[in-house]
């Protein structure tokens, strides 16, 4: 009886003892791992300990850590602790490495863990690691532009969408955008987007949420390789950690994590040789309408005569054919209307000129037809649309001697009896009475008039030789007015920003293609640039030009106050005013 109370006894302080005895281990997240990989290492212990002293981790660079996690828990009345240090490494090199020995200090008593190897090997394709946040939050975010075609033709619309897929396995909480691509070397329309809505999708075969962020369209105003800057974002991501609560629920870390587009490459190709006569850059699909609103009229009645432009394509980047009509019809400038829409399909809408034409005598007028060409990006293939002759009747009017042909400046005019009805041709004329002219004050007025005036002819005279001297002002002058006629259009849309820098933009293009002969698919940067640099333009000025126009690209990504398109205004008039004097 005694021999067996002994062995309980020895059991039982055998197991007090174990129980009591410290646990302090390192415990690593692989043994092998590439040279590309994280490997994190925890430092685990039982009980509390002090004097926490980690290894020097050769071979390693430390790039997360110490993290600390302590658990205490009690279940069905037993105590629980854990206490944790974590660290994160990059390995430096490959080959065979070893974590070396940790110290705590428990009851005044040292401890040490038991090194550890690990093999670093080459650089795996698909790097893994522990539970690093960082790495976590890059597994599981990714920012993508998806492009429509990244091979269209010079002035072919495409469109560019950004989207963010994040895993179910984190969350998003917020973001805000560090960096907005500005599509050089495109003409670029922005699509808004009201609300963002999460949708569920596929990346790389698994399953993620996205929402689209950002949406363009692109028309390439050259050839080449052009490239896409990315779009940058800084999202605050929500990462589970290993550490849980009190109810067992995995805590979650909140981690602020950049993330970018990355830049795209869009190989842009010339259009193919054989362009029609007239052709002026038009590309897409398109149909074209010539109409009147009357046929037959009187003279000195109007008709307004459209030329109309439908379809989908660069809209906005072309001209349309100008109307002719005879000499004997008086036809005004037209008035452009644009009824244009931006899609993800491209721009689609129509463009029309409106003119307004008086006819002035009585007769038949034809109207020539009208030729457009353009380039179908669908069949690779240049096509051309034709109008009907339209001839116009005037039936009522001062008469001509036969019919009107188009381009005949020369008619006979047979003018009715009637015209000089109101000429009377039966008198009632009653003398004047005589008065003395000669020595009168009206007779010395007019005598001596003539020599007062001498001085103020001289005077205006040299008024008039300085001014014409003055071949500088005259030219500042005569390009201040070329400029602000140009820029009418858009001094009427000033405190209307999309509107205000579309026409801003088009008064600039429409400047250099009435200068230098230049047709829209030229307009990139560069090649206005270069082309400027080629008429002896001064370096400034040129510069001050391109500055214009990029004003007039990102006005279509940021807001701009009516103060700032008062002074892009100011500065257009003024760098046209310049380049006119230097061309």
């Amino acid at each position: 009886m005694k021999l067996k109370f002994l062995i309980l006894s020895i059991l039982f302080f055998t197991g007090l003892s174990l129980q009591a005895q410290v646990r302090f281990e390192a415990k690593v997240s692989k043994n092998k791992l590439g040279v590309n990989e994280r490997l994190r290492v925890d430092f685990e212990m039982n009980q509390d300990g002090d004097n926490f002293r980690p290894p020097s981790f050769d071979g390693f660079t430390v790039v997360g850590g110490p993290n600390q996690a302590v658990s205490n828990r009690w279940i069905n009345g037993d105590r629980t602790y854990s206490k944790t240090y974590s660290y994160y490494l990059q390995p430096n090199s490959r080959g065979r490495k070893t974590i070396a020995q940790a110290e705590i200090t428990v009851d005044d008593k040292v401890y040490k863990t038991t090194p550890v190897d690990v093999e670093v090997t080459a650089a795996v394709e698909k790097p893994t690691d522990g539970d690093d946040s960082e790495l976590i939050a890059s597994d599981n975010l990714h920012l993508v532009a998806e492009v429509s075609d990244a091979s269209p033709y010079l002035n072919e619309g495409i469109t560019v969408v950004y989207k963010l897929y994040v895993s179910p396995r984190i969350s998003v909480s917020n973001f805000r955008e560090v960096d907005s691509p500005k599509f050089s070397d495109f003409w670029s329309q922005n699509i808004e987007i009201r609300e963002l809505r999460p949708e569920n999708g596929e990346y790389q075969g698994e399953p993620y949420r996205y929402v689209v962020l950002k949406k363009a369209v692109l028309y390439p105003q050259k050839t080449g390789e052009l490239e896409l800057e990315p779009l940058t974002l800084s999202v605050s991501v929500d990462v589970p950690s290993d550490r849980r609560d009190i109810f067992g629920s995995r805590i979650y870390k909140t981690i602020n994590k950049t993330v970018a587009a990355g830049t795209r490459t869009i190989d842009v190709k010339p259009l193919p040789d054989g362009k029609p006569a007239g052709f002026t850059g038009a590309v897409g699909k398109f149909s074209m309408d010539v109409s009147t609103t009357k046929e037959k009229l009187k003279a000195s009645e109007s008709l307004e005569a459209k030329v109309e432009i439908r379809g989908n394509g660069n809209l906005n980047l072309f001209e349309l054919p100008a109307l002719e009509v005879p000499s004997s019809l008086e036809m005004y400038s037209p008035e452009r209307i644009e009824n244009v829409t931006t899609t993800l399909n491209g721009k689609q809408g129509s463009i029309i000129d409106n003119y307004t034409i008086v006819p002035t005598r009585k007769g038949q007028y034809p109207i020539k037809p009208l030729n457009f060409s353009y380039f179908d990006p669908q069949s690779e293939t240049y096509k051309s649309l034709s109008s009907q002759e339209i001839v116009i009747e005037v039936e009522e009017g001062p008469a001509t001697g036969g019919n009107v042909v188009a381009g005949n400046n020369r008619q006979s005019v047979n003018l009715p009896s009637e015209q000089f009805r109101f000429i009377k041709t039966n008198t009632n004329l009653k003398p004047l009475d005589q008065q003395a002219f000669f020595r009168s004050w009206t007779f010395w007025g007019s005598l001596f008039l003539p020599f007062a005036a001498i001085p103020l002819f001289i005077l205006f005279g040299k008024r008039r030789d300085a001014k014409a001297a003055d071949v500088t002002g005259n030219r500042r002058k005569k390009a201040d007015r070329l400029a602000r006629k140009y820029l009418s259009e858009a001094k009427k849309n000033l405190g209307n920003q999309q509107s205000f820098y579309e026409s801003l933009e088009r008064a600039m293009h429409n400047y250099l293609k009435a200068k230098l002969h230049i047709q829209t698919a030229e307009m990139s940067k560069e090649r206005i640039s270069e082309i400027l640099r080629e008429k002896n333009v001064a370096d400034e000025t040129s510069t001050e030009f391109i500055e214009v126009l990029k004003s007039c690209e990102f006005a279509r990504y940021t807001p701009a106050s009516n103060t700032a398109q008062h002074e892009d205004y100011e500065k257009a008039v003024k760098v046209i005013s310049k380049l006119d004097k230097d061309l």
